[in-house]
């Protein structure tokens, strides 16, 4: 089980490369072709969602985590936003409900259609998505 972990501070012009790891990453990992822009797509959706958590808590000064697991079967992703408890008041709905958190769940929306395995979660630093892909067997 081999894993590739990316961290970037929480700016928006990161998350084109993280998205770009993690198709690479996938491709190598045998993650079928034909899947790879979900994968593409779900980690540009987590990894924009940590962004804006970072944003609109004024900067927490965390940084957005992403680990990419090689299993024996499955291909894991693990974005962990890094935001603190403010991730706890966005998903309770505690925090300013405006444009963004709308935009916060058309994310989560967008990332739940596009990964069947998908878990949502919490760490001792913030929010945490957890998705993964099967891969080819060789």
């Amino acid at each position: 089980m081999a894993t590739v972990e990316l961290r970037f501070s929480a700016l928006p012009e990161h998350v084109r490369t993280a998205r770009l790891v993690a198709a690479a990453v996938a491709r190598r990992a045998g993650v079928d072709e034909s899947v790879l822009d979900e994968v593409r797509l779900a980690v540009g959706e987590a990894c924009s969602r940590a962004v804006g958590l970072h944003q609109r808590g004024s900067g927490s000064g965390g940084a957005v985590r992403v680990a990419l697991t090689d299993q024996e079967k499955r291909f894991l992703i693990e974005v962990g936003d890094g935001a603190g408890p403010l991730s706890d008041l966005i998903a309770s709905g505690g925090a300013d409900e405006s444009a963004d958190g709308s935009e916060d769940t058309l994310g989560l929306a967008v990332i739940t259609g596009l990964v069947e395995d998908l878990e949502v979660g919490r760490d001792d630093d913030g929010g945490v998505i957890r998705m993964s892909w099967p891969v080819a067997m060789a």
